[in-house]
């Protein structure tokens, strides 16, 4: 049973160690949330459930697996199965509730207060390790201020490793070296492993860099993303003490989108149930899109091996969509093999069939779009009801653009973006450098910002400095004259930057975040600079982050808040978070950020082979089925409209190229679907069956195979990788030496069949 749980080294075993208190655990333990219950009776809970939702909510020990279809109901089961649990085999402090967005936890929360559930903690999966980080992090060589380094973050820190060890920069670029760390994270190999386990010269040159970045990451106790995740998985693998006193503390185990954990996630489940196997969990494999990160769907797919004793559930009824839009998304994700099985049926009314319009260009699908959502407004509809989704960020420029030559408000479901801006991050960086004075990475950024006359040299000067004498930079930066090479100017410098610092930690401990930015945008010069560089968005956007360190100090008026915290909240923001459905806006937004959302009106644009499926996942076939799943999510999360779009021409990195359309819309059901074609103008020219000729002449290409050599006018000689009759037309996947792979349709490409002894 515990085979799993062995494949990083951590082995998880049962204890028969005398269980601890649950007072042992600190009541101040994650973000726990304390409701006034209305005692509601078990029955009441179960009224207006059906059967299977009923069989999950009721379902009192051991381990259960709901297999739960788009819009069927997983929140409310979840929410009323802790309610049933608190008031029949647990009290509701014993139960834990995990998701993977804030939004998504936040919802949890509030539908379990109006359930009368008190006590039981709801978080996302961060957010617990963070705060199981904050207690027992010195256990794993964590202090209790650690730092949570972002990806530019991350970015900086890898830098400073691939200085430490002398190499290019420019030949080993930070962001391929983060990827490849991140991988070897998720699967819980640290760098000693790493190291061990390195064999072609790629992994040889990373091995270092890997255990350089680890140890600047401990030198300024800071954790990354991964970090949380596995050094969590740690204290309970390594530490059955604490996983014993956690386990009593959480007797039952809610995990949300099961089918999204990683490794490490897969590590803390299974460990926090180890002795009574009381987790639950909800999720649906075929809404599994996050294997790019590290996302295992092996861990849903497998949880009743896992679980020989476990139980299933499944929901099948949708209660969001449409007949047609549910028919279409089921018809597409049949296609795949790595799902279970699951029979979707809605007893919605029916609605109008899938729209799927073929445009000329990006601009008439833009065009298209913006019309579309002019006439469900005119008809009675809201902004706030429509959202437009696409495979890749890039894609909103045209449709923004579209959005607001018709006047038509829209936001775009960037939340983490605003926490990216230099000059939030510059101000960020003064407290973070307060909470966490080892903080290298904060200290660098805003040593010399505004300017004061404190160059790299002397940067170094006083880094090299502590670590020479074995102090903080901190303490250092109070005696400048100690330091070697430091004049006097810039000792006057490093002194009012020590006495700011100490100004806006005395802020901080008055307790008031408010006043404390306020303090730290004005006495640091920030402010000066903007109004002298006349930058109003950065003030405005100043003003913002003062108006969220307000209200979070609202919501902590009886002192439970913290500077550390808040930090830990704003590192955790996700895109989701920044949505506001009162907005009365249409959002704009990934595929992926689209998961756990619903809307009246929803249009996937950019329904292109090379997009969806990306061209990244084109010759996997486990990646096309993530691919097909994300599709599969974009298209549940309509409930009345939906219209999938295309484009034949496309302008990609600066070039106007020729494109073929998604496989996946060959798999759309005919009887559930309209074909609309698309004119310059942005209007529907009618029908497309016009459009959808017989397929190309067999004599042309019929004996084109794999491996074929081919020449383009243009690109010269390459190899066919794919070839396949789509549409009426033939698409080709070609690998050229110069200019990478090509997909082109063949009936338009001019390729030419070249014989090997011709290649040259």
């Amino acid at each position: 049973m515990f085979s799993l749980l062995t494949r990083s080294g951590l082995t998880l075993r049962r204890s028969h160690a005398k269980r601890s208190p649950v007072s042992s655990i600190s009541a101040q333990f994650l973000d726990i949330r304390w409701f006034v219950s209305d005692s509601r009776r078990p029955e009441q809970l179960l009224e207006h459930l059906t059967e299977p939702q009923r069989e999950a909510v009721t379902h009192a020990t051991g381990p259960l697996l709901v297999v739960a279809g788009p819009g069927s109901g997983k929140t409310r089961v979840i929410t009323h199965r802790a309610a049933y649990l608190a008031c029949t085999v647990t009290q509701p402090q014993h139960i834990l509730a995990i998701t993977f967005t804030n939004k998504a936890a936040n919802e949890m929360a509030e539908r379990m207060r109006r359930l009368g559930v008190a006590g039981a903690t709801c978080s996302t999966f961060h957010s617990f390790c963070a705060r199981l980080l904050r207690m027992y992090g010195d256990r794993v060589g964590l202090g209790p201020d650690f730092s949570i380094y972002d990806e530019a973050d991350q970015t900086a820190a890898i830098k400073q490793a691939i200085e430490r060890l002398d190499l290019d920069a420019e030949a080993f670029t930070p962001s391929k070296m983060l990827n490849a760390i991140s991988k070897a994270k998720n699967d819980m190999i640290d760098a000693t492993q790493y190291t061990e386990q390195a064999r072609d010269w790629n992994e040889k040159v990373i091995a270092p860099v890997y255990t350089a970045y680890e140890q600047i990451l401990a030198e300024q106790n800071a954790a990354d993303f991964d970090d949380l995740l596995i050094k969590a998985a740690r204290l309970l693998g390594d530490h059955a003490d604490l996983r014993d006193r956690l386990e009593d503390r959480y007797r039952y185990v809610l995990v949300d989108e099961y089918q999204d954990t990683n490794h490490a996630q897969y590590l803390i489940a299974r460990g926090l149930c180890l002795q009574r196997e009381n987790l639950c969990v909800t999720g649906d494999p075929d809404q599994s899109i996050y294997g790019w990160r590290g996302a295992n769907i092996h861990n849903i797919l497998q949880f009743e091996e896992d679980f020989p004793s476990a139980k299933v559930v499944r929901l099948e009824q949708n209660y969001r969509s449409t007949p047609q839009i549910l028919a279409a998304a089921d018809a597409v994700i049949r296609h795949n093999r790595k799902r279970k099985r699951k029979e979707l049926w809605t007893g919605n009314a029916a609605g109008r069939p899938v729209r799927v319009a073929g445009c000329d260009d990006a601009q008439s699908e833009a065009a298209f779009v913006a019309g579309q959502i002019g006439e469900h407004v005119a008809a009675g509809g809201a902004y706030g009801q429509v959202a437009v989704f696409y495979r890749v960020n890039a894609l909103s420029r045209n449709i923004e653009a579209a959005l607001r030559d018709a006047s038509i408000p829209y936001q775009v479901a960037r939340g983490v973006a605003f926490f990216q801006r230099k000059e939030i991050r510059d101000t960020l960086a003064y407290l973070r450098l307060v909470a966490n004075p080892l903080d290298q990475v904060a200290l660098r950024r805003i040593i010399n910002v505004p300017a004061r006359g404190l160059g790299e040299v002397t940067v170094e000067r006083v880094i090299s400095h502590a670590a020479a004498v074995g102090r903080p930079v901190l303490e250092v930066l109070g005696q400048p004259e100690s330091i070697a090479g430091v004049g006097p100017r810039a000792a006057g410098s490093l002194r009012e930057f020590t006495r700011m610092l100490t100004d806006i930690a005395a802020a901080v401990r008055q307790g008031s975040l408010q006043t404390a930015l306020e303090q730290t945008v004005r006495q640091t010069g920030l402010a000066q600079m903007w109004s002298r560089d006349e930058d109003d968005d950065a003030i405005a956007n100043a003003d913002e982050l003062i108006n969220f360190a307000a209200e979070y100090d609202r919501q902590h008026a009886d002192g439970s808040g913290s500077l550390t915290d808040w930090l830990q909240q704003i590192s955790l923001v996700a895109d989701q978070d920044a949505i506001d459905p009162e907005l009365g806006a249409v959002t704009l937004m990934t595929l992926h950020a689209a998961k756990g959302l619903e809307f009246d009106v929803v249009f996937i644009v950019g329904v292109e082979d090379g997009l969806l499926p990306h061209e990244r996942a084109r010759d996997r076939k486990a990646e096309v089925e993530e691919e097909r799943r994300l599709f599969f999510v974009g298209m549940t999360r309509a409930r009345r409209n939906l219209t999938i779009s295309s484009a034949d021409w496309r302008d990609r990195r600066g070039m106007s190229q020729r494109t073929s359309r998604s496989l996946f819309l060959a798999e759309l059901p005919r009887d559930k679907i309209a074909l609309l074609r698309i004119g310059e103008d942005g209007q529907p020219n009618g029908d497309e069956t016009a459009d959808e000729e017989t397929p190309a002449s067999s004599d042309e290409f019929a004996e084109w195979r794999q491996g074929q050599l081919v020449r383009h006018p243009k690109y010269g000689v390459g190899r066919l990788l794919w070839v396949q009759p789509r549409g009426g037309r033939t698409h080709a996947g070609v690998k050229f030496a110069a200019h990478g792979q090509k997909t082109l349709v063949l009936e338009f490409a001019k390729l030419q069949a070249v014989d090997s002894d011709d290649a040259d």
